[in-house]
């Protein structure tokens, strides 16, 4: 095939395999040999190696797997196998080490240093212990400095002090910006600090509640209003409400996942109806899940055969994992509270050329689902077969690389009828997990969450649950989730199964310039990072 994807036809993925034999041209002018220490024995230790006197034959070089990714648009991925191999015979080593724990208060008692020292430690490192204290009383400390807070006679914090700004705006008065979204974002600050500082609704701004899931017993989740959003015509932001912290995913419940979920599809489903002008009654305020259920048949039945609703795609995303480097360099999301943001898009936007009023025309509105219906339109095309027959097939076929025989080589983690959730060939992270939607009752193919029915719904949300456990189980502190949905209406492309893709970021994996050139890295078979999945599932 000329397109790139390691799916095919014969429903076996395929990849190439570099076994480098070459030689180097020697074109160095100057030897330097330079001592570089000793060895125990009192030899010295030089550079000799470095400054070969001919040219450089390389023979039996490591092998390299080259793994086209089954979507062409996310490039391809790099597996070394002496790398690989290792993690095969010792597949415990592909996860992080827990949390440290670390107290600055308790060294300076300890080593009877005045703990004056604290206050007047350089900004680089007072936000370096922000983000990695585990000791409240450390996190206490950073919080009052970088804010004014008010507190009652016992010393709880009941707010923040504020101040109106010469725009007429008010704001809270916080002396550094950096060092209170690190410590405000520490799991271990105590949560009366949390909730004055970010979680009590208006903490963070004006932006307003229009949604609400409450089961009074175990999840409690607020749906806020971004207005001038990076999203044109705004987001929304489902967060864990104020008496429900999330700061972690062993907090997290299948009931909180449900909430935030619910919010999505209610969302989603009440502009559609909004659009469609099938609303049901404008009084209501919310809806249960079966009331969700007949408005989404409502939405299906409107939608002719000819129907393509002006917006028609979904947007849903969410970075868990918050970090700041000392260098001020903020390393993921916007705030540690769990929470998820989704938004509708159009299906054109105008488009203009040098003159901000007068639109020429009209251009596809972006969504990144729309590229997995490219891939599935360039596939039919080369290979008059079906691109996710093909995909799921070959994720069932699968055989290991390696021909190791002693090894699993299951690629899933865990399947019902609706869902499946799996490690893919080509990881873009060297963890990356996928779930893809599989068929609702109907046995219709689910492209969106408009296909997916009560049933189909729960088992993306128990799949999205048991992906972020085993992450985190593994170590997994920053995970990226996207969703690659079809278009909805007749703009859909037959066939586009929903996709979810789940992307750590690891500690030695920041995205360089191989990763800039859709070229990613792995160091381990993606059936040995699945078995170690399972185990997490296991517990």
């Amino acid at each position: 095939m000329t397109l790139r994807s390691s799916v095919t036809p014969q429903k076996q993925f395929i990849y190439g395999i570099h076994k480098p034999d070459y030689i180097a041209t020697n074109l160095r002018l100057e030897t330097s040999i330079n001592s570089l220490g000793h060895l125990d024995s009192g030899d010295v230790y030089s550079n000799q190696a470095n400054f070969p006197a001919n040219d450089v034959k390389v023979t039996d070089g490591d092998w390299i797997f080259e793994i086209p990714n089954p979507f062409s648009f996310r490039g391809t991925t790099f597996i070394d196998k002496e790398w690989a191999d290792n993690s095969a015979n010792n597949p415990q080593k592909i996860s992080l080490p827990p949390t440290q724990k670390l107290s600055l208060s308790t060294l300076l008692e300890k080593e009877q240093i005045p703990d004056s020292l604290f206050d007047k430690l350089p900004a680089p490192l007072h936000l370096s212990l922000a983000t990695t204290s585990t000791d409240p009383q450390d996190l206490i400390r950073l919080a009052e400095l970088s804010c004014c807070i008010e507190k009652d006679t016992n010393g709880i914090p009941t707010g923040l002090r504020y101040k109106t700004d010469s725009h007429g705006k008010t704001r809270a008065v916080i002396n550094d910006h950096a060092l209170f979204e690190a410590v405000a974002n520490n799991p271990a600050l105590p949560d009366t600090y949390k909730l004055v500082m970010v979680l009590r609704p208006g903490a963070q701004g004006g932006s307003e509640i229009v949604g609400e899931f409450n089961d009074m017993k175990e999840s409690h989740v607020f749906e806020y209003l971004r207005r001038n959003s990076y999203i044109a015509g705004g987001h929304y932001a489902a967060n864990m409400a104020d008496d429900a912290v999330r700061y972690s995913i062993d907090r997290l419940s299948e009931a909180d996942i449900t909430g935030l979920r619910h919010l999505y599809y209610q969302r989603s489903f009440v502009r559609l109806a909004c659009h469609l002008g099938i609303a049901d009654n404008k009084e209501q305020k919310s809806y249960s899940m079966d009331a969700l259920e007949i408005l989404r048949k409502k939405i299906l039945q409107s939608l002719s055969p000819e129907t393509s609703p002006d917006i028609s795609a979904t947007l849903w995303g969410w970075n868990f994992g918050f970090d700041y480097a000392p260098t001020r360099y903020r390393l993921h999301a916007s705030h540690q509270q769990i929470h998820q943001q989704y938004a509708m898009l159009p299906q054109n936007v105008a488009s203009f050329s040098g003159n901000l009023h007068i639109s020429s025309g009209s251009i596809p509105s972006f969504g990144c689902g729309d590229m997995v219906a490219e891939m599935i339109q360039n596939y039919r095309r080369e290979t008059h077969s079906d691109f996710f027959s093909d995909y799921l097939a070959c994720i069932r076929n699968n055989i290991r690389m390696d021909e190791r025989n002693d090894l699993e080589s299951s690629l899933i983690l865990w399947e019902n009828e609706h869902a499946i959730l799996f490690v893919p060939k080509a990881q873009t992270s060297q963890w990356e997990l996928q779930l893809m939607a599989l068929r609702n009752t109907n046995t219709d193919i689910i492209g969106n969450i408009l296909e997916a029915d009560t049933a189909s719904r729960i088992s993306l949300d128990r799949g999205i649950f048991l992906a972020q456990k085993v992450l985190a189980g593994l170590g997994a502190k920053m995970v990226t989730s996207i969703e690659y949905p079809k278009r909805i209406g007749n703009a859909g492309e037959p066939g586009q199964h929903l996709l979810y893709s789940f992307l750590p970021r690891l500690p030695e994996s920041p995205g360089a310039f191989s990763e800039a050139q859709l070229r990613f890295i792995n160091g381990h078979y993606p059936e040995d990072f699945a078995a170690v999945c399972r185990q997490q599932l296991q517990k």
